[in-house]
């Protein structure tokens, strides 16, 4: 699925940024920050970020579940405006923040949700790794185990949050909770399959199959200017 180019300077390129380990908590201040000022004009972005160890989840249900999250040595639980029950970040795991304005696309929520699997899937492929999204419980996998989640919020018209690829992590912190409200699912990695996988492996797949799909410029950035 192609996305058409509007006359529209803005949806002639997108950034993606490298934004290399970063506190869950500064993206998303800045995450929310980017999409109360942007405008018609801003030009879209992508984030690739990985975070120190920490545990996100909705903020419906972190009000409801807070007392029973057992979490795994110690490490922070955080409420957060996406969509989706409890999972977990940390070093290995490759986040992808979309920040898309999804009317200037043409695209409805459907569609950009089968785009972004469209290109996990690819990612996957080209490490020779077979893997599947599913429409009952939203995400990719391999067999019966999950590779990567997805959360989303929408406003504006605009996408916030977006997905996290298991690369080459720590998978334990996953045992003491429901990854995104399964019972008895399994976590798998890239590094399962493919053992010398690195991050920057996994950013350059993504960027390219990203390229395919999505007709504009990608711009790559390594800085940032945000708060």
């Amino acid at each position: 699925m192609k996305v058409k180019k509007k006359n529209n300077d803005c949806l002639k390129k997108i950034f993606v940024r490298k934004l290399g380990i970063q506190k869950w908590e500064y993206i998303y201040r800045n995450m929310n920050f980017f999409t109360e000022i942007r405008n018609a004009n801003t030009v879209d972005e992508i984030w690739l970020v990985e975070h120190y160890p920490i545990f996100t989840i909705g903020q419906t249900e972190y009000i409801n579940q807070k007392k029973n999250i057992n979490c795994y040595n110690n490490i922070p639980v955080m409420p957060s405006n996406r969509g989706g029950k409890i999972t977990y970040h940390g070093p290995g795991q490759q986040i992808v923040y979309f920040l898309i304005n999804l009317k200037r696309m043409n695209l409805n929520i459907r569609n950009f949700i089968n785009l972004i699997e469209t290109i996990v899937i690819n990612t996957l492929n080209f490490f020779s790794i077979q893997s599947i999204s599913s429409t009952i419980h939203p995400g990719i996998y391999i067999k019966k185990k999950k590779i990567c989640s997805f959360g989303l919020r929408i406003k504006k018209n605009c996408t916030l949050h977006g997905l996290s690829l298991n690369v080459k992590m720590d998978l334990r912190p996953f045992n003491n909770i429901e990854p995104c409200g399964l019972k008895n699912i399994k976590m798998t990695q890239i590094s399962d399959f493919f053992s010398d996988i690195t991050i920057q492996n996994v950013q350059n797949v993504l960027i390219s199959e990203l390229s395919k799909l999505i007709d504009r410029k990608i711009v790559l950035l390594n800085h940032w200017n945000y708060k």
